[in-house]
């Protein structure tokens, strides 16, 4: 299933894809729940994010996914109808 929104083209609802051509935002999600669906913008464009917790990382690193885990805490909870959700869920 293809689904177009705007001048984007999404495989479906809530599989988010990587945007490099977009000036600020990293990815976007084509989020769905019930009958809501929203285009979000989501993750800074150029950073270096920690990814998955890997063997032997630096203190930095899981300090850095920490805060941002501790900041976005209440915005993630809200569910996939949010960035902090979906930023969590594919960069952090």
């Amino acid at each position: 299933m293809t689904v177009k929104k705007g001048k984007e083209t999404f495989s479906g609802y809530n599989k988010p894809k990587s945007t490099p051509d977009h000036p600020k935002k990293s990815h976007a999600v084509l989020a769905k729940d019930g009958d809501r669906e929203k285009l979000i913008r989501f993750g800074q464009q150029g950073v270096k994010t920690a990814g998955k917790p890997k063997t032997g990382e630096s203190a930095k690193q899981k300090a850095r996914r920490k805060s941002f885990k501790a900041r976005h805490g209440k915005n993630i909870a809200k569910g996939k109808m949010s960035a902090a959700y979906w930023a969590n869920k594919v960069k952090w």
